[in-house]
């Protein structure tokens, strides 16, 4: 693997000689066994009589001690034989080793993918060996300014003595997790909950009552027919992590949220997906979508479908998913999907037909033209005295399809990344520590 490339990770890496050995009893793949597992952990006492912990939850806590303070791994060790030694009845690993492969079984891996500063471009797949970015040439590698020159870390940050990337995505994989919904037969029960109960009083209760749901499910019937296949929404917005206003920093988790479930639990934050997290500091922008490539990557195959374990019908089946819609402000939906929010044709349902008005002194668009979506026979389409003194006689702009929207867009060459903040010296200076790097 190259210095620096995509990494998966769970704090501490576990080495298990029989990973790939998969389990040939039940139904279950090595992940729905690894569940299986997790659950009976989570269900046997510390010691008899404890009700405050089970074996699993302890053992959490203490890994999570163990990240939050940076405990070394022969510190961990020793810490479970004093605790072995002092508790004999308590059901604790006899190594760290074990405990780390019962940490893993939880999935909550995610993967270290480089980014390119500027946000050009993701060091995966075909660029994972480059180190400096294809489009704006600047260096993967986080460096120094010093009088005016950049400079290569000459410490290493890593222990294993590779250097430290200029920006890092953390992508926390889909389809495990989505897996994992069906492999306790209580959520899998939950997932099917959208098509199993009946909604007939007209009421808006749940997405799937919403007119593009029921679009979907007769435009794709391959897919609605199984009701475990599942439809997902996308939300993302930026914050500042350090609640510091005078600090410019902008960071921007991606949510994903299983529409499967009952509006009792979908809107739930723990039902939330954590699909990554883009760092700072500035915001991506329009950007943002050189950050979804993995994501994109992984919608892609599941709209083919992946094989998971159904623990509710104890049968394996081919999970497929569907992104509906996302979820943002307005100025988010300009980074989603491209749409100019902030000039004269900037609503998205009126398109191109949009007819604003400039206020001369606030020096901002303004759109008057509502009535246009009242019936013809309406009364207020001929009020001049209440509205802005003309009849309307429009009719409802045209709502555009996806085809409709594809072909207004053919023509358009979209180069993502901001431009570099390196003057030519500097990047030429750059570009020679690359060529002498060792690395």
């Amino acid at each position: 693997m190259p210095p620096g490339g995509e990494e998966t990770t769970t704090g501490d890496p576990v080495e298990d000689d029989d990973l790939e050995l998969p389990y040939l009893y039940d139904g279950r793949s090595r992940e729905a066994q690894d569940f299986h597992d997790l659950l009976a952990d989570g269900a046997e006492e510390l010691y008899p009589g404890c009700l405050k912990y089970s074996k699993l939850s302890f053992l959490v806590k203490l890994y999570h001690i163990k990240c939050m303070c940076g405990v070394s791994d022969k510190a961990m060790a020793m810490i479970l034989d004093l605790l072995r030694d002092a508790f004999e009845q308590a059901k604790l690993p006899s190594t760290f080793y074990e405990a780390k492969k019962t940490i893993r079984k939880l999935g909550i891996e995610y993967k270290k993918v480089d980014a390119c500063p500027n946000d050009c471009m993701l060091y995966r797949g075909d660029d994972e060996d480059a180190t400096k970015c294809k489009q704006c040439g600047t260096s993967r590698w986080k460096q120094k300014i010093r009088k005016g020159s950049v400079t290569k870390l000459k410490i290493p940050v890593r222990k294993n003595g590779k250097p430290l990337p200029a920006k890092t995505l953390r992508y926390f994989p889909l389809i495990p997790r989505l897996q994992r919904l069906f492999m306790c037969s209580k959520t899998s029960t939950d997932m099917v909950w959208h098509k199993e109960s009946d909604n007939n009083d007209g009421y808006l209760r749940h997405p799937r009552d919403a007119e593009a749901w029921k679009e979907f499910d007769a435009k794709y019937q391959c897919f609605s027919n199984d009701p475990r296949n599942v439809r997902l929404a996308l939300a993302s917005d930026g914050f500042n992590p350090f609640g510091n206003m005078s600090t410019k920093y902008s960071i921007w988790p991606v949510i994903l949220i299983p529409y499967n479930l009952p509006p009792w639990l979908c809107m739930k934050q723990t039902s939330f997906i954590l699909s990554m997290i883009i760092p700072g500091p500035k915001m991506p922008g329009n950007d943002i979508d050189v950050y979804l490539e993995p994501l994109v990557d992984e919608l892609k195959q599941l709209w083919d479908g992946v094989k998971t374990y159904d623990a509710n019908k104890r049968t394996t089946f081919n999970m497929r998913a569907a992104l509906m819609w996302t979820i943002s402000d307005f100025p988010g939906l300009e980074n989603l999907s491209g749409w100019n929010t902030y000039s004269g044709l900037a609503c998205p349902n009126c398109n191109v037909d949009a007819k604003p008005q400039r206020l001369t002194f606030s020096r901002k668009w303004c759109y008057m033209g509502h009535r246009r979506f009242l019936p013809q026979s309406h009364k207020y389409r001929l009020d001049r005295s209440r509205f802005d003194g003309q009849a309307e006689s429009r009719n409802p702009p045209k709502k555009y399809s996806g085809i409709d929207i594809l072909q207004q867009q053919c023509n358009m060459q979209v180069t993502f990344g901001k431009n570099s903040t390196l003057t030519a010296k500097r990047r030429r200076i750059s570009e020679d520590a690359d060529q002498d790097d060792s690395y």
